[in-house]
């Protein structure tokens, strides 16, 4: 099964993570769990740079799930450029999405996943409303 990104998307930050030699497997291509690792970090790093840093005693980002489609290997040595997108925010999610590309190749795209995002409030574990400055940035 093959998830679409939605056509109604904003790219809000690009990023470009170095193919680590350990970042292969035995069949000699970046391993699957690298692909979320990658994703993972371009989407950590815009939460960080908008002020989305979890906090374990207040608020904050979780991610409730995650899938990736996985179109073609990637090998060392190389750089994948990451492409962070946001859509669909609620009352208390919204959508990433992310595409992964060689940078030596740009516009072939390797890989393409996203993540439903809710905001909770820890210590009562339930979702509360973004934040009003995270929904303008997600709107």
């Amino acid at each position: 099964m093959r998830f679409d990104l939605p056509e109604h998307k904003r790219l809000t930050l690009e990023m470009v993570i170095a193919i680590r030699w350990g970042d292969m497997d035995a069949m000699g291509h970046v391993n699957n769990t690298l692909y979320f690792r990658y994703m993972e970090i371009v989407r950590i790093e815009w939460l960080h740079r908008i002020g989305g840093k979890p906090d374990p005693s207040g608020e904050g980002p979780v991610i409730v799930n995650a899938f990736c489609n996985f179109i073609r290997q990637l090998e060392y040595p190389g750089d994948v450029l990451a492409k962070h997108y946001v859509a669909n925010a609620g009352r208390s999610s919204f959508d990433t999405f992310i595409t992964l590309e060689r940078s030596d190749a740009p516009g072939l795209i390797y890989a393409s996943g996203g993540a439903k995002t809710v905001w909770v409030n820890f210590p009562r574990q339930k979702s509360v409303a973004l934040p009003d400055e995270v929904r303008r940035l997600v709107e």
